[in-house]
């Protein structure tokens, strides 16, 4: 019998991040096809910051998770006493 190797379930927020990109996509990928056909720039002042707004705001969700996270593992890595990330003041 061979055993076979399940895949690691992907983590929540890097879906969030995959989704919000891939609708940055879409939504930009529609708004050029639009604009090329109506010859009207006007939805380019509404959708493109919107869905790059949203992306960004996905994106620092993601990178503050994972900062909180690899924190977590440097401190059961080396100690606490070690790895003393806190600001001296």
């Amino acid at each position: 019998m061979s055993r076979v190797k399940k895949k690691p379930k992907k983590e929540f927020s890097k879906l969030i991040l995959i989704c919000a990109g891939a609708v940055t996509v879409l939504v930009t990928a529609f708004t050029f096809i639009m604009v090329w056909r109506t010859n009207d720039l006007s939805p380019l002042a509404y959708l493109i910051p919107a869905v790059f707004t949203e992306l960004g705001v996905g994106t620092g969700f993601y990178y503050s998770k994972a900062k909180a996270e690899n924190r977590i593992k440097l401190r059961k890595m080396y100690g606490s006493e070690i790895y003393n990330d806190t600001k001296e003041m």
